[in-house]
């Protein structure tokens, strides 16, 4: 669903806005802006609770006192595998749902927290199943995972719709770096540091340059104890508030956006959320040669593809990207 589309969906409509993630999580802050923009009435149901279960149990009792002859229509926000199936007042209006992750593909392909064919993964495959039945339009963040649905997960391909996922323009945009003349090439990463993500890629293809003061590298985020290699031109952050990554990103000469992954399928089916970032503060980077990162981004001199799963080919790229930019 564009922009365009869902500004006509809920055009002078009571929207009532449901999600059991944080607020402030990125597709949370950006649902929410563009309801407020276009519909005529936006009641959130959230909680600002740190304890997902708290948080689950908050929204809970919450739609329990809601009345939906108020609203004309629900927009169910992240995990709706957790909300539409259990309330079937819910399914009284209109629907739209974000379908931003499968349970059973996170928790059984990605994370592997069960075993493929087990009874969980069967259960969460269904609760999947069901829950995109049960939307009259269903959001997802890429075309890739749109077709993901359709085909393992039987999703009606006529409700399925691409709302592309953006930055927060207000803390990240561009701004001038602050950098020494002659001081080296700046490389860098941040990441949660999930398997897709694929960061062990990462590591390795920074190793490579363990000899070469010309490249400094800043990897942030919370990495294990031991992962990282110990080398002079390599730092580690494991936290930063967004308005300092901010800063730290405008430093960079290069920035990793990924998914680096080529043993997990979702990363060829996901647009890193970096990658907005990135994008929105205009600064180079690489991305993993993927289905995804190609509905939005082509190479060109800021924008650099590599190989996923190849430590080698992402620093051959780094130094290709070195070389472009600075020529």
């Amino acid at each position: 669903m564009s922009r365009e589309n869902l500004a006509q969906s809920v055009a002078g409509q009571k929207v009532l806005f449901i999600s059991t993630k944080n607020l402030d999580y990125l597709r949370n802050t950006q649902e929410i802006a563009l309801l407020r923009e276009h519909a005529a009435q936006v009641t959130v149901i959230a909680s600002p609770d740190h304890s997902y279960p708290k948080r689950l149990l908050k929204v809970y009792l919450s739609l329990l006192k809601t009345r939906m002859k108020d609203y004309d229509l629900s927009f169910v926000g992240f995990a709706p595998q957790l909300v539409l199936p259990f309330f079937r007042r819910l399914r009284k209006k209109p629907v739209i749902e974000d379908f931003f992750i499968s349970l059973y593909d996170t928790l059984v392909q990605d994370r592997k927290k069960f075993r493929s064919g087990s009874l969980p993964a069967k259960l969460l495959k269904k609760l999947d199943q069901r829950t995109l039945s049960l939307g009259d339009r269903v959001i997802t963040d890429t075309k890739a995972h749109a077709d993901y649905f359709v085909r393992d997960l039987g999703c009606d391909p006529g409700k399925t719709e691409v709302l592309y996922l953006e930055a927060d323009r207000e803390i990240y945009h561009p701004m001038p770096a602050k950098k020494k003349a002659g001081s080296p090439f700046h490389v860098l990463y941040f990441g949660s540091i999930l398997p897709l993500q694929g960061v062990d890629v990462v590591l390795e293809a920074v190793r490579l340059f363990r000899d070469d003061p010309s490249f400094t590298f800043e990897l942030i985020g919370p990495l294990k104890n031991g992962t990282a290699p110990e080398q002079d031109n390599l730092t580690c952050i494991p936290w930063l508030s967004q308005q300092d990554l901010a800063e730290h990103i405008a430093a960079a000469d290069l920035c990793l956006a990924g998914h680096f992954s080529a043993s997990i399928d979702k990363a060829r089916r996901t647009i890193p959320g970096k990658a907005y970032i990135y994008r929105a503060m205009e600064k180079p980077m690489i991305l993993g040669d993927t289905p995804a990162n190609h509905e939005l981004f082509t190479e060109d001199k800021q924008t650099f593809f590599t190989p996923t799963g190849d430590a080698v080919s992402l620093a051959a790229a780094i130094r290709r990207a070195r070389d472009t930019i600075q020529n």
